[in-house]
């Protein structure tokens, strides 16, 4: 597997980094900058984004992320995703004033487009 086969749109289900496991999902977005790096955008639920950058080495995928939470604070972590394929990632997460005791969690499916032949 190659860095380009990762680009494309995910759903994804995840839990938080919390003794309360709450769910979550959304959409992430990856793209390739020009230095050939992945670029990452999460929508979770209908309106949280978060955007990230990383880099890809043995099927395994690092991303640095930020977002504003809803106090207008800036939040920073980063998840690594064990490429299962290229229509699966799976993957942790830990924020820098996330609760320590735990790590999120999250698995990405891809979404698949079907191409529709032009006669």
């Amino acid at each position: 597997m190659n860095i380009e086969d990762l680009v494309g749109k995910y759903n994804i289900i995840g839990c938080n980094q919390d003794e309360k496991s709450n769910d979550y999902t959304g959409k992430l977005v990856l793209s390739l900058d020009f230095n050939n790096r992945i670029q990452a955008v999460w929508t979770i639920g209908s309106n949280q984004q978060q955007t990230g950058t990383g880099f890809f080495k043995n099927n395994i995928l690092v991303i640095n992320f930020s977002y504003t939470g809803d106090d207008q604070n800036i939040y920073k972590g980063v998840v690594v995703y064990q490429c299962l394929s290229k229509d699966v990632l799976d993957g942790f997460w830990s924020e820098k004033h996330g609760n320590p005791l735990y790590l999120g969690e999250e698995r990405c499916f891809r979404i698949k487009t079907n191409a529709v032949p032009l006669n």
